[in-house]
């Protein structure tokens, strides 16, 4: 089995062009996971959500948990079985959707009792409790237990937030079960505090992790501050470690984050906007619910190769979404989730090429038009 291992292929600026190997496969960076939060992207098949160059998916703890249960996926032979997924699976420890979902919390230092956001059951995470699900469902990439920073948060309160972080860093170390070709991320946090981010940093980088994550940003902070803990965080990584982006996001924040050293990406946003109708072009965006479409016979994109593309028009597929037709969704969701992987693969593109600085300059003059349906 291939050991897991993050190789630097070649870099421009702080962008970084490189090759994450797992059990399940290699990934080429910078990449971006679809989200498969209920072990099913939604709209997609394994198969369709792979033809659009996608190479790792998300699942998430929390979910699964509490549906249909971490031991029942184990029992069937892990998560990529169970959903019919063969190439790698990151996923996250449920720390946020803890914070953002469930019932009725209670945090200590030992982790948190929550009430389930579906059916009102109890239920326990702790560091140890997070890494023994993410081994139940066989996640190649493991995240550690960690607790979300609500923004805005003053510096103390930030700064107890991060150091309890910290210790369920070290706890989820000592409870992950090492495997060949299975990673355990790290998770910086500390808000938008530069001393509070260098100390996580720091410990998370004492502590020994095989990759980094950046934590409690796209919480409303805004970019331009997300960027600027960046731009004083992702230096403090390890340079022969992956650095994952959690939760983000939208085309040009992943442009602008790529362009300060990040590696990995997940957002919900290209499938939940194929599910309201919102496509990602390389003329800006569309809202194929708009009635100027409903004679347009062009393709959404000219330069995607998607099914949604190659076969069907705008009219077409605004009609299906003005007659709440299931395959609307599905049409878009394809589409939008093989334009971040065009995305991606043009990114990486320029970093070999050495052309990262105008590649971006030119993706946000193509993508700062807004609806695009004139053009």
């Amino acid at each position: 089995m291939t050991a897991f291992g993050f190789t630097l292929l070649s870099t421009d600026g702080m962008g970084r062009r490189g090759r994450i190997e797992t059990a399940h496969g290699s990934i080429e960076t910078p990449a971006f996971m679809p989200v498969g939060t209920a072990a099913t992207v939604k709209a997609m098949m394994p198969e369709s959500v792979a033809a659009t160059g996608a190479e790792i998916l998300l699942g998430n703890t929390y979910h699964l948990m509490l549906r249909p249960g971490a031991e029942r996926i184990g029992k069937l032979g892990g998560l990529h079985r169970f959903m019919g997924w063969d190439k790698p699976i990151l996923t996250d420890s449920g720390g946020f959707q803890v914070m953002s979902l469930a019932q009725l919390r209670k945090m200590d230092e030992d982790g948190v009792t929550f009430r389930s956001h579906v059916d009102g059951s109890a239920h326990r995470l702790t560091p140890e409790r997070s890494m023994e699900i993410q081994n139940l469902l066989d996640a190649d990439i493991t995240m550690a237990f960690d607790e979300c920073t609500p923004f805005p948060a003053e510096h103390d309160v930030a700064a107890a937030s991060m150091r309890l972080s910290m210790r369920w860093a070290q706890r989820s170390r000592d409870a992950f079960v090492p495997r060949e070709g299975y990673g355990l991320f790290g998770i910086v946090q500390g808000s938008v505090y530069p001393d509070l981010r260098a100390e996580s940093a720091a410990r998370l980088t004492e502590i020994g992790f095989d990759g980094y994550a950046v934590g409690g940003l796209a919480v409303g902070e805004g970019q331009q501050a997300m960027f600027e803990t960046l731009d004083y965080t992702t230096p403090l990584l390890p340079k022969t470690k992956p650095r994952y982006l959690m939760g983000v996001g939208k085309p040009m924040d992943i442009v602008g984050a790529v362009t300060r050293g990040i590696d990995m990406f997940d957002c919900v946003m290209p499938t939940r906007s194929g599910r309201t109708a919102q496509a990602f072009t390389h003329r800006g965006t569309l809202n194929l619910r708009n009635a100027r479409h409903a004679e347009d016979p062009r393709p959404m994109d000219e330069q995607c190769d998607c099914p949604a593309c190659t076969r069907f028009s705008r009219a077409y597929i605004h009609h299906l979404i003005r007659c709440e037709e299931i395959m609307g969704a599905m049409l878009l969701t394809w589409h939008n989730l093989r334009f971040y992987q065009m995305l991606m693969a043009r990114l990486r593109a320029a970093i070999e090429a050495g052309t990262l600085a105008q590649t971006a300059a030119q993706i946000e003059t193509e993508l700062g038009r807004g609806d695009v349906a004139a053009l």
